[in-house]
């Protein structure tokens, strides 16, 4: 039996359908890839799987008694709790047992009564069973693992980040080891050494696991099998992500092949019948035309809506568009030795360095938005900065995107606004969505629209490629490497900036190498 059977599964919402009578199984040892376009209902799929959302029919069967385990980055955490405290909760019904254990031991020292003893002793054999012994190496080898040293182990969950604090809910989950694991955009807050970590983890893990990712490098390297959202379907194929992408490429041209042949039928069916239906061969006709309305129409082809970034240049006599002088960055304390490196006109940067390294401070802080530690940022006089930060935060979450942007752009004429998000790849359904009930994907593809509403010579994007899929990342990196003036860019994807920075800032490292 497979672990989990989806059977005529449907979806939709409001006037958008997700999927339409779609099937698929999930095999023992399966790690499966989930893709798709951004809004296609590949997180909305996880939900309808775990039971946190209803689908509109269809039937959804696990397997008796297998343990889920889901990255659930909205999971409800206890005020106060640290980061050591929040990982101790993966193990929470041993740690009881152990209590319990110790209970029974001083009960027997007090009574000598031989059957707490044995009631202690099968609870021994319960936690050793459990590798219970082991538990702080294996807290200690997730937190190695993921890079968890740098936010700190006493460190409140309560004031973490939203990528610290879906750092320690992949490691909670990691350290419960379920029989299945469910993983929505688990490399979007590691950087390259801890993805390489997450490679070799999920490739020992002998479980099953679906995974949702636009980081298809990583996706080729972890999965055994791909299902792939588009259009109201969903359509499983075998091997490897590069393998996969290759079938449903081969798949697409013969559906393509066939259609045309079917339209070809079609036209000259109703031609016949348009001539004979009145005439001597009427019978035929009428015979053609009964076919005809039997016939099992295929597909047309169909194309996703596709995002063509244009970021509007304000031009610049500077030479140096930007200088920081022994710049020193933190909050409580320096995250980084002074930082010194300068920026020339039209030059772009990518900075690179392990999560937690600071470097989205290092430009909070030339920005202004943080309080320098020491040290100078200077841009030119002429500089036009247009920043983007990876954090998805609005003021009010239910307004739409096009309420959002008419309020800051109240002379702009609506339809300016929808053709622009348009181009961006947001569909008119979603421009009238609440934000907030929009994709990961969605929201960025509405910031990075805001930033095409005013001219700029430097652009500032803080891990822009998150939640995007790889055709709206490369229609970005087009649209920077297009880009006249300046641009500084942070992604732990190292193939996004290869080929696009002139120099690369190790941020770590604090050395400047050329690309």
């Amino acid at each position: 039996m497979a672990l989990l059977e989806v059977e005529d599964l449907s979806m939709a919402f409001a006037d958008k359908r997700l999927y339409d009578g779609a099937s698929f199984q999930l095999n023992k040892g399966e790690h499966m890839g989930i893709v798709g376009q951004n809004g296609v209902g590949k997180s909305t799929l996880i939900k309808v799987l775990t039971g946190d959302q209803l689908p509109l029919s269809g039937s959804i069967t696990w397997q008796r008694g297998i343990h889920v385990g889901y990255l659930d980055q909205y999971a409800d955490i206890p005020e106060g709790m640290t980061l050591i405290d929040f990982l101790h909760t993966a193990f929470q019904e041993l740690y009881d047992q152990n209590d319990r254990m110790t209970q029974l031991y001083t009960e027997y020292a007090e009574t000598a009564d031989d059957k707490l003893l044995e009631r202690a002793g099968r609870i021994q054999e319960i936690l050793e069973a459990n590798n219970f012994y082991d538990i702080e190496t294996e807290i200690e080898r997730i937190i190695t693992g993921l890079g968890l040293d740098d936010i700190g182990r006493d460190h409140e969950v309560a004031q973490m980040s939203g990528g610290q604090r879906s750092k320690i809910i992949l490691a909670k989950l990691l350290l419960q080891h379920p029989d299945v694991i469910l993983l929505d955009e688990p490399t979007n807050y590691l950087d390259v050494g801890h993805i390489a970590w997450l490679v070799d983890y999920l490739n020992d893990f002998d479980g099953a696991a679906m995974i949702i990712s636009h980081d298809y490098d990583f996706l080729d390297q972890v999965t055994n099998c791909i299902i792939n959202v588009a259009f109201g379907k969903i359509i499983k194929y075998r091997g490897s992500f590069k393998q996969a992408m290759r079938q449903r490429a081969e798949r697409e041209e013969a559906q393509r092949k066939e259609y045309e042949k079917q339209q070809v039928k079609i036209e000259k069916t109703e031609k016949f019948i348009a001539k004979f239906k009145a005439g001597t061969r009427s019978k035929q006709a009428k015979s053609r035309e009964k076919q005809l309305s039997h016939m099992d129409l295929v597909d047309p082809p169909s194309s996703n809506i596709q995002a063509n970034f244009n970021f509007p240049y304000a031009d610049t006599g500077s030479q140096n568009a930007l200088v920081v002088d022994q710049l020193s960055v933190g909050y409580n304390r320096p995250l980084l030795k002074p930082v010194t490196f300068s920026v020339n006109t039209g030059e772009k940067v990518g900075f690179e360095g392990f999560n937690g390294v600071g470097k989205s401070t290092l430009i909070k802080t030339i920005l202004g938005i943080i309080e320098a530690k020491g040290g100078e940022a200077h841009f030119s006089p002429s500089a036009r900065v247009s920043y983007f930060s990876q954090d998805l935060e609005w003021e009010n979450d239910r307004q739409t995107p096009l309420q959002i942007i008419q309020a800051k752009y109240e002379k702009l004429p609506q339809k300016a606004i929808r053709t622009k998000l348009a181009k961006c790849g947001l569909d008119a359904a979603n421009a009238m969505k609440p934000i907030g009930q929009l994709s990961g994907g969605g929201q960025t593809k509405v910031k990075l629209a805001m930033m095409e509403f005013e001219p700029s010579n430097f652009l500032i994007l803080d891990e822009p490629t998150n939640h995007l899929d790889e055709e709206t990342k490369e229609a970005l990196k087009d649209a920077i490497n297009k880009f006249p003036g300046n641009a500084i860019v942070v992604s732990h994807e190292v193939s996004f900036y290869n080929g696009l920075a002139d120099k690369v800032l190790n941020v770590e490292k604090l050395s400047l190498k050329n690309q």
